[in-house]
Formats: structure tokens, C-alpha cells, sequence
């Protein structure tokens, strides 16, 4: 999970700066487009590319998180199962002594 919200944080990014950096307008007067990476686009198919990228990376920073919460839950879970895994072998062994 962790690895796939990263993926989709670096995919939204890449695709905003793509968009921000390489934007050129083209035409005049009313036939005003845009062109991305040599590629005429319209205005409206830009922003819709902005909104997608914006969502993938909110979409890939609550992946990440909800990731990395349930990693911590289960470290904490296999901690307390070795504590007392350890607890009980300890009991173990005194009941043997006592014998």
C-alpha cells in the first residue's frame, strides 16, 4: 500500500510539473489552446489533467498514510505477541524448575 500511494504521489507530480513547466499557449484571438510537450491540448483538457494529477496525489498521500498506519499497528502487535510469548516460556520454565 505504502509503495502504491508513493507511485501515485510521484505520478501526480510529475504530471502537475509536466503541465506547469513545458504549458505554452497557442493561437490568437479566439482559438486560444495550449500546448504540453508539443501536444496542442485545450484549456479545459489541461485543467482536467490538473485535476486528475491533484487527485492521484491525494489519493497516493492517504494510500501512504493508511499504509504506514497499518505497518506500525502490526510492528506493535508482533512486539506484544513476542513479549508475551517470552513471558510464557519464562513461566514455562519455572513450573519445570519447581517440579
Amino acid at each position: 500500500m505504502v509503495v502504491m500511494g508513493l507511485l501515485l504521489l510521484l505520478l501526480g507530480a510529475v504530471v502537475i510539473l509536466v503541465g506547469v513547466l513545458t504549458a505554452d499557449t497557442t493561437g490568437t484571438g479566439t482559438g486560444i489552446g495550449v500546448e504540453v510537450l508539443g501536444i496542442d491540448v485545450s484549456p479545459v483538457t489541461l485543467f482536467l489533467l490538473g485535476v486528475g494529477a491533484a487527485a492521484a496525489v491525494l489519493w497516493g498521500f492517504s494510500l501512504t498514510r493508511l499504509g504506514a498506519r497499518k505497518a506500525m499497528q502490526a510492528r506493535r502487535e508482533h512486539k506484544k505477541l513476542t513479549e508475551l510469548s517470552e513471558k510464557l516460556d519464562r513461566a514455562r520454565a519455572e513450573e519445570r524448575e519447581d517440579d
